[in-house]
């Protein structure tokens, strides 16, 4: 496959990009995704959750009332559940929410998300660049010209660029990432993938 490459004002360099088949033209596996999105989601999570449950719960354990013959119904401590305030019963805990899955699956959950992107046309590939300082209006300057202003962007670079990064670090649903680092949650979650040359041969060998 191969796409355009633009410079930085948006023109058409009349050069093209070769995508390897392999990455960006495999037969994408929607499962592979799912599980690899959800292993990330699931690492975000703390798991720090917590409620009292009737043991926990500051209050006398003297049972309220005799058992039988007080005409209402049995009732325990005022720790009991189906009081306000009350212990919970099967409250949440603290839990690790993290799972592992193999490197090959989520290799080919990265390709398949690739893939995808490309089928849908929202690839674009830019020439190498930076800014001689960070200013927020360059990088509106570059979404611009590309014609992606206002929409959500995953900009690739092959290094980490302090320049550019800060550039975007203000613009809404701008987000900055080395090729090396990219995964499949990052990839799916934008409208417009711009790749920069070095690193789409980073990609390439994915």
């Amino acid at each position: 496959m191969e796409l355009a490459i633009y410079n930085i004002k948006g023109e058409d360099t009349g050069r093209k990009a070769i995508l390897n088949d392999e990455v960006f033209a495999i037969d994408a596996n929607e499962h592979a995704i799912w599980l690899d999105v959800k292993q990330f989601l699931a690492n975000q999570r703390q798991g720090t959750h917590k409620s009292k449950e009737r043991s926990e719960v500051s209050g006398s354990t003297r049972k309220l009332h005799k058992q039988k013959g007080g005409g209402g119904s049995r009732i325990g401590d005022i720790n009991s559940p189906v009081l306000v305030g009350g212990g919970r019963v099967f409250g949440p805990r603290p839990r690790d929410y993290r799972f592992k899955l193999n490197k090959k699956l989520k290799q080919l959950a990265r390709k398949s998300a690739l893939t995808l992107k490309a089928a849908d046309g929202e690839i674009k590939i830019v020439e190498d660049f930076t800014f001689e300082a960070p200013k927020t209006k360059d990088f509106v300057a570059f979404a611009k010209n590309l014609q992606v202003e206002g929409q959500k962007v995953l900009l690739l670079l092959a290094d980490r660029d302090k320049n550019v990064y800060l550039s975007a670090r203000n613009i809404p649903n701008t987000r900055i990432m080395t090729a090396s680092d990219v995964n499949t949650y990052a990839v799916l979650d934008n409208k417009t993938l711009i790749i920069t040359e070095k690193s789409l041969e980073v990609i390439n060998k994915l």
